[in-house]
C-alpha cells in the first residue's frame, strides 16, 4: 500500500470541506481533499434551484453551480490535491487514513484532519416507505 503524506487531509467536498480547504490552502498548508461523490459540492449539488437572498450568500446560483466554483477556487492553489469518487474506508490508531482511489489503497499521514462529511437524509419507516419507487425528498433531487 502506498503512502500519501499531507499536512491536511479533508474527507468532504461538500461546501464545508471545500470552505476549510481555501482556508487552509490561502494560509499556505498543503491539502488532500477525499469525497466520494463523483461531483463537488455535497448537498449543494442536489440544489438545482436559484438559491434566495443576498448576492453575498449566492443568490441567484444554482447549487451545484456553487460546488464546482469552490472546487475551483480549491484546483487554483498548486499544493491542493482532490480526490473525487474516493472513498475513506477507516481511520486508524496510528492516525492514518484509509482511502481507495482509482482502485488502488493508499494510506493517508496528515499532520491534521478535518472530517466535513456533511449530512444524509434521515429517512422515517411509514406504511408503505419500503415499497418500489418510494423515497424521500434527498433521494428524490439526488
Amino acid at each position: 500500500m502506498k503512502t500519501i503524506e499531507t499536512e491536511i487531509a479533508i474527507v468532504g467536498a461538500g461546501p464545508a470541506g471545500l470552505s476549510a480547504a481555501i482556508q487552509a490552502l490561502e494560509a499556505g498548508a498543503d491539502v488532500l481533499v477525499i469525497d466520494e461523490n463523483l461531483m463537488p459540492g455535497g448537498q449543494l449539488f442536489k440544489q438545482i434551484h436559484k438559491f434566495f437572498g443576498s448576492s453575498e450568500h449566492q443568490a441567484g446560483i444554482r447549487g451545484f453551480h456553487i460546488g464546482n466554483a469552490l472546487l475551483e477556487q480549491v484546483r487554483q492553489f498548486p499544493q491542493a490535491e482532490v480526490f473525487l469518487n474516493t472513498i475513506a474506508y477507516g481511520f486508524f490508531p496510528d492516525f492514518t487514513l484509509g482511502i481507495q482511489h482509482n482502485g488502488h489503497a493508499y494510506a493517508v499521514k496528515a499532520q491534521k484532519y478535518i472530517l466535513a462529511a456533511g449530512a444524509m437524509e434521515n429517512c422515517l419507516a411509514f406504511p408503505g416507505s419500503t415499497l418500489p419507487g418510494v423515497m424521500g425528498a434527498g433521494a428524490a433531487q439526488t
